[in-house]
């Protein structure tokens, strides 16, 4: 028999970024703990809202899984003395398992009879075992940030006011902080504050929404979705998708209503993407569009209350609005008047890093280092590459991103453009910014994403080399992203050139500033770049000893890089690959770091050697011209005629010849083999 697992947590309201990742840690948590404690189930459900945290566990069963535990303890030669007496190995063994020396077993192995232990455990029932685990779940779901409240010595996303904990519609008793839990869950804090009782989950959902609460995210996220792209029918448009507000408003409101509000015509003169930028990231408004996607004077906001007039609260979000945007007309007309390469000079008093100078000083470092790139891969951009670069971060200085940091870059671009700059420098301000997140929108033009690259190099080899590296969870200064743009960028535009040389230059650049070796600092920087390149392959799907494999030989020129793994992905698909790859490893592993000298044939004592030879000689020549052209596929597959002759050496002759100049000569063939295959992959890393 099994029953329904419940749990509802309500709190003050908890801040709308930190509940999807709540609701999956809490799945996670107790899913362990019903796995550790033997106890099975079949689904788990979580929602929320920024009020509570649920969570419901179908079908649990009643019972731990009864289990047999056994141990293999010491020989019995070992665990008694020539007395017969126990020694301290038997007497630790029986009191590691909790019982007397006596009332342990004996077993004969090979090895000889051995002391042994077995026992059945059977197993407690969940309802006893649930009041220790609930209590340990809460404590362990980890926020951002969290809270203690009173003088509780507990944390929590927010102060919590209820705890519902049910195992087949009974109480699960225990305490948290100043709570105790119960049966009673409440609903929305203006509509229908009163407690109500929770029999099960379904009831519990049907009761939440007839008191004002939707508690299921999904529900509320399609209501909430219906109920914007209507009201702006009503506004004499349609809704501007914005799947990532949607997201958030989502854990916004426990019961969404839709309003429809306006702004003066006059605003519309105002960058689209200001409008909204400020209505999205200030207000968390729905901008609306005519059929053409042209900005309409009018949004939708999501109310958390039903409201009698909603005129009233149209009003509200009108006034709030009209201020933030006479704001922005202030400041668009005000910056207008200094044209933006006559900001650059303001960047000297701006302090971009205590140890690492100013802004100014940034710009003309990664100046420098998008100029190199561009040198290498566009020439014909250079000139682009050096004005965008020159004025990537001039915006800063400007009065709108002050009072709107969000619109950097944004700024610049609509500001170069009205100064007649060309369109390609304008949108690289902009651009050089991507991604602002993982996965993000990445650079659409080579000016922008030349520009970010350097940006990105100089922010990681800086921080680096005065000690501001990432730990855990802390990355001020976002350098894994910096590292992951970088590379998601390279392999979108497959931009081939060395990271090893850029870094340098760019290490070079910060001569002066740094604390650390400008060796150490390029090594580390590098490993670190090399790191998120394999966290980013995994990621996608490749398993990570052949990505392991291929960045051991270089990571210096991923678009190269990815080709060997796509090209070793693929043979590892063949029902032959393993016996390959244990060939493989075999001569890596028995010729260590290799002998590099001229193969004497007239050193053969049997014909699989001068085969292994001949085969070898066969093959280069195509495998040299696979490599050239990026065949990574054609060249694994020449290489890997070599498995045969490989194998047939092994069992032919004894490597290590007692005769030394047989032996070495025998280790130069096969290092001759192993060179030939170690530029593309390290087999000595792949699972085979």
């Amino acid at each position: 028999m099994s029953a329904e697992l419940f749990l509802e947590i309500g709190t003050e309201e908890i801040p709308a970024g930190f509940l999807p990742t709540a609701m999956a840690d809490l799945e996670r948590l107790v899913r362990k703990e019903l796995d550790d404690a033997r106890i099975g189930f079949t689904e788990i459900r979580s929602f929320a809202t920024p009020r509570r945290l649920v969570l419901a566990v179908s079908a649990v069963a009643r019972h731990q899984e009864r289990r047999e535990i056994s141990a293999l303890g010491p020989s019995v030669k070992v665990a008694f003395d020539a007395d017969g007496n126990p020694t301290k190995a038997a007497q630790g063994f029986a009191r590691s398992n909790g019982i007397e020396v006596a009332d342990l077993q004996r077993r004969q192995t090979d090895k000889g009879e051995y002391l042994y232990f077995s026992k059945v455990e059977e197993g407690r029932d969940t309802a006893a075992l649930l009041p220790e685990m609930l209590p340990r779940v809460i404590a362990a779901i980890p926020f951002r940030k969290s809270m203690r409240w009173q003088d509780l010595d507990v944390r929590f996303a927010r102060p919590m006011h209820w705890i519902v904990a049910l195992f087949d519609g009974t109480v699960v008793p225990f305490s948290f902080g100043n709570l105790t839990s119960g049966n009673l869950s409440r609903g929305h804090r203006f509509m229908a504050p009163e407690p109500f009782a929770v029999e099960n989950l379904a009831q519990y959902l049907a009761a939440a929404e007839a008191r004002y609460v939707v508690a299921d995210p999904a529900r509320r996220r399609a209501m909430i979705a219906e109920m914007a792209a209507a009201a702006a029918v009503r506004a004499g448009g349609r809704l501007n998708d914005d799947e990532a507000l949607l997201d958030e408003v989502t854990f916004l409101v426990e019961h969404p209503t839709a309003i429809v509000g306006g702004f003066e015509d006059n605003y519309l003169q105002l960058p689209p993407e200001l409008l909204i930028t400020t209505m999205r990231e200030h207000q968390r408004y729905f901008t609306v569009v005519d059929e053409q996607g042209r900005l309409l004077p009018r949004f939708v906001t999501i109310s958390n209350t039903p409201v009698t007039d909603p005129s009233v609260v149209q009003r509200g979000n009108e006034r709030v609005l009209r201020a933030r945007l006479a704001d922005a007309m202030f400041f668009w007309n005000e910056d207008r008047k200094v044209k933006l390469e006559n900001r650059l000079e303001a960047l000297k008093n701006v302090v971009y890093q205590a140890r690492l100078g100013t802004s100014y000083e940034k710009v003309m470092r990664f100046r420098e280092l998008a100029l190199h790139l561009a040198q290498q891969l566009a020439s014909d951009l250079a000139p682009l590459v050096d004005r965008a670069a020159l004025l990537a971060k001039c915006d800063l200085e400007t009065g709108m991103v002050f009072e709107f940091p969000e619109l950097q870059g944004i700024m610049g671009r609509e500001y170069a453009l009205l100064e007649g700059e060309n369109p390609r420098v304008a949108r690289a301000i902009h651009e050089h910014y991507l991604p602002t997140q993982a996965g993000g929108r990445l650079p659409g033009d080579d000016v922008g994403a030349l520009v970010s690259i350097a940006d990105k190099i100089d922010t990681l080899c800086g921080c680096f080399g005065v000690g501001l590296i990432p730990t855990g969870t802390a990355d001020p200064f976002a350098l894994r992203r910096s590292a992951l743009g970088i590379l998601q960028i390279m392999l979108d535009r497959e931009y081939r050139f060395s990271l090893r040389d850029l870094v340098g230059r760019s290490v070079a650049l910060l001569a002066g500033k740094l604390n650390r070796s400008t060796e150490e600092v390029a090594a580390d920087v590098l490993e670190f770049i090399r790191l998120r390149f394999l966290h980013l392959l995994t990621g996608q799907g490749f398993p990570q000893d052949v990505v392991d494999a291929v960045l051991a030989v270089s990571a210096d020129d991923p678009v190269d890089a990815l080709r060997r793994i796509q090209a070793l992905d693929a043979l590892r698909q063949q029902a032959d690959f393993e016996p390959l790859a244990v060939a493989f490893k075999r001569v890596v592993n028995i010729i260590k770091g290799g002998l590099d000298r001229a193969v004497e044939a007239t050193l053969f004592e049997a014909p699989c050697e001068q085969a292994l030879l001949t085969a070898l000689q066969d093959v280069e020549q195509g495998f040299r011209q696979a490599v050239a052209v990026g065949d990574y596929a054609r060249a694994l597959r020449t290489v890997a005629t070599l498995r045969g002759p490989v194998d047939a050496l092994f069992d032919g002759v004894m490597v290590m010849a007692p005769e030394q100049r047989v032996r070495d000569n025998r280790l130069a063939l096969l290092t001759s083999v192993a060179r030939l295959f170690q530029g593309l992959a390290d087999f000595a890393r792949i699972a085979a």
